[in-house]
């Protein structure tokens, strides 16, 4: 299933959001569930702590992250099961006692309460609110649904921090484990943060086949089990683990994959959009298809991918590609972050080759693709070119957008799209590299599709140079079916219909083999400058010229 792109341009305020959310909960699929919000980093920070003792940095680190001297703490403590175990003194104390400027306790056992504008007048000044640990399924028969939790929300939104342990832990999934163990009774969380299932005190108490069941049981989600003594920060999306034991990132074996679990120590990161990536690509089909086309480039259009170094040859055949000189050409900077240069350099050397009709478009996220001006290039442009930088956030802006539409409509009605490192990457229907906290792994699950502008094929650039021979090798045998693509740098392929053809003055090596190399023999074909390679003959062509 395709991710809904429900920006929070588009969606409305967010008290509307939630509301339907609340109203069709019972409506919506466990994969609907997971995506319902965009694949974004969250507003705000989260700190979810697994249970057991609450170590000096986990609270200390809260306070900073609530704005330490200036913080304003709410402190909920409902789900704590007698009323008469509830102090307001104890349970604001550990704040005050570690710097911030004030705390109040919100608490009722109402709904109705729960859900009047008086009650939560607290919270619209707050900083931080900090839940504590009891039964995670009173916090759900009390808040959720309520102004409550549209006000926790907000908070999130202009940038405060929200904490929990144990149940307060639980309850920040929107699938939330109320209890039971190994089968799980689930109901609703808040949905602090999206797309996954937390539990809590993990290793401690043994829960790892309860959470192991409860993602077989809502596909798309994926688990993060903490346990005691551990807390899991998260800012935007990035999600970093403190504490003297683990956070296990757990996904569900699917008809594609294994179960797989990862257990992060203290000081190591994970990314948010990739975990959710990762878990809605298992509740998917197949990819990449066992059975795939030959490479072939869609209409009469051409694509020029350069593994780095630009070749002037490359320039050139693309701005002829594009309809020539005073051709509408976009150039997309995106890979090179959200505040990449005004002007970046492969526009000033396209500009230097010829072009005099460039417009450079950036998007950080799907609802700035979606702009009807980023959209009017688009459907204008004879030529789209993308710099280079991390290809993993072209998929991230572009991917499943109206804009990526509009990309090969390029292609279709003969137009060019061209591209280097990261943008030649980009351009194959699987993308390797595409984690975001490095480029070392080559298979990365969540980030294995690209634009696909050349059907079934891997593109790998700066080949030769990085030695990354091993790394292909390591593809084709996990997705024989696939047509490795290796380019060096100072090398770029013009491809059109089923032919490349190799310009600049070193390699492209093609991994197309159908069984594996004979002992001594390399598992993949070098193809010189001037010379063709037909994806559909699986043959190497005669030399274009001396």
């Amino acid at each position: 299933m395709a991710p809904r792109n429900l920006s929070r341009r588009f969606v409305g305020p967010i008290a509307l959001m939630f509301s339907i959310l609340f109203l069709y909960w019972p409506m919506l699929s466990a994969a609907e569930i997971a995506v319902f919000e965009p694949l974004e980093p969250i507003s705000g920070s989260l700190v979810i702590h697994g249970g057991g003792s609450l170590s000096d940095s986990v609270l200390e680190g809260f306070v900073k992250l609530a704005g330490g001297a200036e913080a304003r703490i709410v402190v909920i403590p409902t789900a704590i099961e007698k009323d008469d175990a509830i102090e307001e003194a104890k349970e604001i104390a550990p704040f005050i006692k570690r710097g911030a400027a004030g705390a109040v306790m919100l608490h009722t056992r109402s709904r109705g309460k729960a859900d009047e504008a008086a009650f939560c007048e607290c919270l619209k000044t707050a900083t931080g609110v900090w839940f504590g640990g009891g039964q995670q399924s009173n916090l759900e028969k009390v808040y959720v649904g309520t102004r409550v939790e549209t006000a926790l929300h907000e908070l999130l939104k202009r940038g405060g921090v929200i904490g929990g342990t144990s149940a307060g832990a639980a309850a920040m999934s929107r699938v939330m484990i109320r209890s039971g163990n190994p089968k799980a009774e689930v109901g609703r969380g808040f949905g602090f943060l999206p797309g996954v299932v937390i539990d809590q005190h993990f290793i401690k108490r043994d829960r790892a086949e309860r959470l192991k069941t409860v993602l077989s049981d809502h596909a798309g989600l994926a688990g993060l089990g903490i346990d005691e003594g551990t807390a899991l920060i998260v800012r935007g999306r990035q999600m970093g683990v403190l504490g003297d034991s683990t956070v296990s990132v757990c996904f569900a074996a699917s008809v594609n994959r294994p179960l797989r679990v990862e257990n992060l120590k203290h000081g190591e990161m994970y990314d948010l959009v990739a975990l959710r990536r990762a878990a809605i690509a298992r509740a998917g089909t197949a990819f990449p298809p066992n059975v795939l086309p030959s490479p072939e480039v869609d209409g009469k259009g051409t694509l020029v991918i350069d593994g780095g170094g630009l070749p002037a040859e490359a320039l050139l055949r693309f701005i002829k590609a594009a309809g020539g000189a005073d051709a509408l050409i976009a150039v997309i900077p995106t890979a090179q972050g959200d505040d990449p240069p005004a002007q970046p350099g492969e526009a000033r050397l396209l500009r230097k080759a010829g072009a005099t009709n460039l417009k450079i478009i950036h998007a950080r996220n799907p609802a700035e693709a979606n702009a009807a001006q980023l959209l009017a290039v688009l459907k204008e442009a004879k030529g789209i070119w993308f710099c280079g930088g991390r290809q993993w956030r072209l998929v991230d802006s572009f991917l499943d957008t109206p804009a990526e539409k509009l990309m090969h409509d390029v292609l279709a009605r003969g137009g060019a799209i061209g591209g280097s490192s990261a943008g030649a990457t980009i351009q194959a229907e699987y993308l390797v590299r595409g984690n975001p906290l490095g480029n070392r792994e080559m298979m990365f699950e969540g980030y294995e599709r690209g634009m696909g502008f050349l059907k079934g094929v891997a593109i790998d650039q700066h080949f030769t140079q990085r030695n990354r021979f091993a790394d292909m090798t390591l593809l084709k045998q996990a997705f024989p079916q696939l047509v490795g693509l290796g380019i060096d740098e100072n090398a770029a392929l013009i491809v059109t219909g089923h032919v490349m053809e190799v310009v600049g003055t070193t390699n492209v090596n093609v991994y197309d083999r159908t069984g594996p190399a004979a002992p001594g023999q390399a598992d993949y074909e070098v193809i010189k400058p001037g010379e063709k390679y037909d994806f559909k003959t699986r043959q190497r062509l005669e030399a274009a010229r001396p």
